[in-house]
């Protein structure tokens, strides 16, 4: 079969016009970025505010193994096959950041049959948002430096600046530095570092902003360092805030481009998941929601990271309600969590299939305590044997889930009809009520305990004492009512791969 590279290359794609005509967007509403991309106005909004919203499906997947799952593809796949069978639809994706596409896991714009175009531009600077946001992130970095060199007026404590560089690529020598050196007019000697720039705080926050007032309210609270009589120190403060909003101004709008059967995607944001939220933006899913019957968006790594943030963060937050959600699980991927070596998943093994399935059994639990139907989505692989195709259909029968096999990566739209129809049949059910895990109003420690007993499977949590004083000193600074955003490992349930 043709490489992803050749097949997207090969693609017919049509002009961006043409893709926003297909769900009554203008050429006033876009803003061109060459043939085949463009930005949406804001203002779209405000004219489709009383249009019903159309049905909102989560993509998420068991925890990512080396065999691979092909959760952004089966996103593709089924909006694809929603296309098919009559529902106007979009995919919402969060945009590449450069440091994964040139390092271990390459690009994000799916596989096979199953691809976002054009796929070089999208994979690469695409529109410049992510220049954008590093850019915004660097000139409030440069900020308080300067304050530092011009005579400190906030008192900032040195030693608790807690706003750290950003630059979207892997440079493991830029972790930490030192910043300062050179001469007096250079100045103050400190210890920095530089984070990926979609790990940044702004990455987060764009993709919760709901309007350009939303995100420069955001953007001011921002906590950037600790005063030296331990007072927060904001990004409103350091009148940073009007700045970075307007090097933002056009990365809020969301980015219009197509798969290669011309199903209308939006592509916008791209915080990861394994420390930030890991989902697209509210504008763009929220905008697609109102062009569209069907909204086919994901969430990043396993249900445990992304599908957790994406319920008790992003639904919450901007008032969304998933009317299911899809499970991407892989033959190949299950055995690898059953112990097999990557080297090995060619070979039928059953015994290893049933062991790894327990992750993929927590995780359907996970997605159903949040109120929203599951649908397993079996990635098909051609070395697949009938026996374990069979096996993981049986397993989820017995635990009264949905099952569809999906063929997408070989055979585009086609090969995720039957996926698209079962994805009708449960959102149209009504049997969707969504809740978030965790009420607002428990403390931080409870609602940390609540996710990592509930969706992870802990007997319980042990708290350093500097992670007690530091929930502490949240809470006296009045953000202790807002969701748990967790840091953890991408590649199991627990903290032991």
């Amino acid at each position: 079969m043709k490489t992803d590279v050749q097949i997207a290359q090969e693609a017919q794609m049509i002009h961006i016009k043409e893709v926003a005509a297909k769900v009554g967007l203008s050429e006033n509403d876009l803003e061109l970025y060459g043939n085949y991309k463009a930005k949406i106005h804001l203002d779209v909004m405000d004219r489709l505010a009383d249009k019903p919203d159309g049905k909102l499906i989560l993509v998420t997947a068991i925890n990512p193994t080396a065999a691979g799952e092909g959760k952004t593809t089966t996103n593709v796949g089924l909006s694809m096959g929603l296309n098919k069978i009559g529902k106007k639809t979009f995919t919402a994706l969060r945009e590449p950041s450069l440091g994964p596409c040139f390092g271990v896991k390459g690009g994000a714009a799916g596989g096979g049959y199953a691809q976002v175009v054009p796929m070089e531009d999208i994979n690469l600077h695409f529109t410049g948002d992510i220049h954008a946001v590093t850019t915004a992130n660097n000139l409030l970095a440069a900020l308080i430096d300067n304050h530092l060199h011009q005579g400190n007026a906030l008192n900032i404590d040195e030693k608790r600046i807690l706003w750290r560089r950003a630059i979207d690529m892997n440079d493991r020598a830029l972790r930490n530095t030192i910043v300062g050196l050179g001469n007096t007019g250079d100045g103050v000697v400190r210890q920095d570092g530089f984070d990926i720039a979609v790990a940044s705080e702004i990455m987060a926050i764009l993709c919760l902003s709901t309007s350009m007032k939303d995100l420069k309210e955001r953007l001011a609270k921002m906590i950037v360092a600790y005063s030296k009589d331990n007072k927060p120190v904001t990004a409103a403060q350091l009148e940073a805030t009007g700045s970075m909003a307007l090097l933002l101004k056009d990365a809020l709008m969301p980015n219009l481009v197509q798969t290669l059967e011309n199903t209308p995607a939006l592509i916008h944001g791209g915080p990861f998941a394994n420390i930030a939220h890991g989902c697209n933006s509210v504008v763009a899913t929220k905008m697609a929601l109102k062009l569209g019957d069907y909204v086919v968006t994901e969430a990043g790594f396993g249900a445990d990271l992304g599908a957790e943030k994406f319920f008790n963060i992003k639904c919450r937050q901007a008032g969304l309600k998933p009317a299911a959600a899809v499970i991407v699980a892989t033959v190949r991927a299950l055995k690898n969590h059953g112990g097999v070596k990557k080297a090995d998943l060619n070979v039928e093994n059953l015994e290893a299939l049933a062991k790894g399935f327990a992750n993929l059994e927590k995780q359907i639990e996970n997605v159903q305590k949040h109120g929203v139907p599951a649908i397993v989505a079996i990635n098909a692989f051609p070395l697949d044997t009938p026996a374990e195709l069979k096996f993981v259909e049986d397993r989820c029968n017995e635990l009264g889930v949905n099952v569809v096999l999906s063929e997408v990566w070989a055979k585009g739209g086609d090969g995720g009809v039957e996926l698209a129809k079962k994805v009708v049949e449960v959102a149209e059910s009504g049997k969707a009520a969504y809740a978030p895990l965790y009420d607002l109003e428990l403390t931080a420690v409870q609602k940390i305990e609540k996710i990592a007993k509930e969706i992870y499977g802990a007997d319980g949590v042990e708290f350093t004492s500097k992670a007690l004083k530091d929930i502490k000193k949240f809470e006296e600074d009045g953000v202790g009512h807002l969701p748990i955003c967790m840091a953890k490992t991408q590649y199991s349930l627990t903290d032991d791969p």
